[in-house]
């Protein structure tokens, strides 16, 4: 039978117990019912202790509720058979008879007792024990996230490793939600069961006496044994799986199951069992108990904690080996090298003095500021960050770091604990002393301040960051600056299968029919190497659709995908809503520096006169200079021809310096000049 047909068995279940509740049954068909249902009990008791983790079980609140309505139904169909017949089945009899022993007051007592065990010890345990987890699990739920986003920023998990484990929390916390309801049915249950064994000891007895005709002695000796048969047949099951309800919720924390944890932590310590043997001994000897039970327990205890202190000692001989020749061959298979010549992406390496900072069990929230840079550099330059790989390094100073692009150091920086990075808005205040250095991020001149002069500096109108935000900023603009490098073709065959979900027929049109993944590579890397967002994506491939038939110059299609996103980058160049100011070259300067422009197998070459480019990069550099003292920010606006030889030129004096073309420039941005540089 296959599991979708097995699958109607609990529907069908769950009508024939409503159905139990009104049609009465043959005392048969109750025994074998009864049988069932301490079946049932068992088989769940087994599995809590045989299951790991609780979410193994995740159904057991559900299936504890449909258990309790069974026993529920059972009891009304007993209890209608008891006062109707005088009779219920051989399995409340027996149970009965078996309980009572022929003393109607023993069955009472002993009922009453068990009746106790499970309502205010068991249920009442369970019932706490899974409130304190619900409530516990909701509150752990906040650092768990945080401690999975941390090792997803570190790579130690995959995205589709952490998307596991937030689902498992989020079942988690439902499952101990459900617990806590599901154990108030099982409290109801056993109230229930108590109540129903009184109202039919009642009921028989008067139904005995006034209808039938028995004697005193005889309705109650029949019908306390039916109650009270009865009452353990439902009682028992009851306390069989509120038991395993509280296995199930006390084992939040088991890495196995439940009788090889117990097995494995009680014989953790074999020599204490030669203390207990002792014990045990000396108790036999001194107290009126006698030698006769305790020697052989005794002897019994000495003999386990050896043997099992011989089997441990064999089993770390044998770990040691397995150890040793494991080692061996990972040292010599050709696969061990290939982690060694393996490369991260990001790296940021960083001192002993730096740990806490990085560490979430000292207060550092380093490692979520990450998960919030990955989100920004998608958001600015629309790609996506690769894991970033903390660790420590003892070869640097204590308060030092440094970040790495593929193994290369890009940057270095040595900052002090416990003191703030002030940037002065200008002019320099003489009552904030500190310790002068230079912003990492943008090289601006700073100084390390401590907390007492904090307040004064923020008065000041000084900017002030503690640590953990200089080292995010630096981050960030180390990103950017190398995004280009970033940028592999797996990366972007990433992109474009993301975007291929909405866009399917632009990228069909233009990978691999006119362009490789390596070849949109280029360009893309030719974008964000001059910070220019490959967020609109769709555009920039539609600007390659329409020109890659005919050219296959990457820097020629990398210009006319910047020119499809003249708004974007004339966006950027006014930051935000004020005017373009625009450093241009004038017509002679144009001209001449065009006479340079040659063409090779290798495409276009500006082969430029030293002199003459050391010239025009001054001149430049001087424009640039003025303006930035007048606190404005100036771009390079030159003809399209010219546009990538004059940023190819400028990208080691002035990396910082846009250059657009008039293609670029958006027709309703408004532009200022800031000067016109001649040759």
């Amino acid at each position: 039978m296959t599991m979708k047909r097995l699958a109607v068995l609990p529907l069908i279940a769950v009508i024939g117990i409503i159905g139990m509740l009104v049609i009465p049954i043959s005392p048969v068909l109750l025994d074998f019912l009864l049988v069932l249902n301490m079946s049932i009990a068992i088989t769940v008791l087994l599995v809590a202790m045989t299951t790991k983790e609780p979410l193994n079980f995740s159904v057991f609140p559900s299936l504890l509720l449909i258990t309790t309505l069974f026993r529920l139904a059972l009891n009304v169909s007993s209890t209608r058979l008891i006062l109707t017949q005088g009779y219920a089945g051989q399995v409340i009899e027996t149970f009965g008879n078996f309980v009572i022993g022929g003393n109607p007051v023993v069955g009472v007592i002993v009922y009453v007792i068990l009746a106790i065990i499970q309502f205010i010890v068991i249920t009442r345990g369970g019932e706490r024990a899974a409130e304190v987890a619900a409530r516990f699990t909701l509150d752990a739920m906040p650092g768990k996230q945080i401690s999975i986003d941390a090792d997803l920023n570190a790579g130690v998990i995959t995205e589709i490793q952490a998307r596991e484990k937030r689902e498992a929390i989020e079942r988690e916390a439902d499952f101990y939600g459900a617990m806590d309801g599901a154990s108030k049915f099982v409290k109801g249950d056993a109230t229930a069961s108590m109540i129903i064994v009184a109202v039919n000891i009642i009921g028989g007895f008067i139904i005995g006496m006034v209808q039938q005709g028995d004697s005193f002695s005889t309705a109650i000796s029949t019908y306390t044994v039916l109650s009270v048969g009865d009452g353990l047949v439902s009682q028992i099951p009851a306390l069989l799986l509120s038991t395993a309800a509280g296995l199930t919720v006390t084992r939040s924390a088991a890495k196995q199951d439940f009788g090889t944890e117990l097995i494995t932590q009680l014989t953790a310590y074999p020599r204490m069992l030669y203390i207990v043997a002792v014990v045990i001994l000396i108790l036999g000897l001194l107290s009126p108990i006698g030698p006769l039970p305790t020697v052989p327990l005794s002897i019994l205890l000495v003999v386990a904690g050896r043997r099992m202190i011989r089997a441990r000692s064999l089993e770390e001989g044998d770990a040691k080996k397995k150890a040793e020749q494991e080692r061996s061959k990972t040292v010599k298979s050709p696969e061990s090298m290939y982690s060694l010549i393996q490369v991260d992406p990001i790296e940021f390496e960083f001192g002993y003095g730096l740990i806490p900072l990085a560490d979430v069990a000292q207060g550092g929230d380093l490692l979520e500021r990450v998960a919030l840079i990955r989100r920004q550099v998608a958001l600015d330059l629309g790609i996506v960050v690769p894991m970033i790989r903390f660790r420590d390094n003892i070869q640097l100073r204590p308060n030092e770091y440094t970040i790495r692009i593929r193994g290369n150091e890009v940057a270095r920086y040595e900052l002090m604990p416990n003191h703030y990075l002030a940037m002065s808005p200008g002019m320099s205040d003489p009552s904030v002393v500190g310790i002068p250095t230079k912003e990492p991020a943008f090289g601006l001149p700073a100084e390390w301040i401590n907390e007492a002069m904090r307040d004064r500096a923020i008065l000041a109108n000084y900017t002030v960051v503690d640590p953990p935000s200089m080292i995010a900023t630096h981050m960030t603009e180390v990103i950017k600056r190398h995004a280009s490098e970033l940028l592999g073709r797996q990366e972007t065959r990433a992109l474009l299968d993301a975007l291929k979900e909405q866009h399917p027929v632009l990228v069909e049109e233009l990978v691999p029919q006119l362009l490789s993944v390596g070849e949109v590579q280029k360009v893309l890397a030719n974008l964000l190497q001059e910070r220019v967002s490959i967020r609109d994506l769709s555009s920039i491939l539609e600007a390659l659709s329409d020109h890659a038939r005919l050219i296959k110059d990457m820097d020629l299609l990398t210009e006319f995908a910047r020119q499809r996103l003249s708004r974007q980058i004339t966006y950027q160049a006014r930051a935000g809503a004020g005017a373009v100011t625009a450093i241009t070259l004038s017509a002679g300067a144009e001209r001449r520096i065009q006479e340079f422009i040659g063409h090779t197998d290798q495409g276009a070459q500006l082969t430029m006169d030293p002199r003459l480019a050391q010239q025009l990069t001054k001149s430049i550099g001087e424009h640039t200079n003025r303006l930035a003292t007048l606190g404005k920010s100036a771009v390079l606006l030159v003809s399209p021809v010219l546009r990538g030889h004059i940023r190819k030129l400028m990208q080691r004096s002035l990396p910082d310096l846009s250059v657009l073309s008039y293609a670029e420039l958006d027709p309703e941005a408004p532009v200022e000049s800031g000067g016109v540089v001649n040759l």
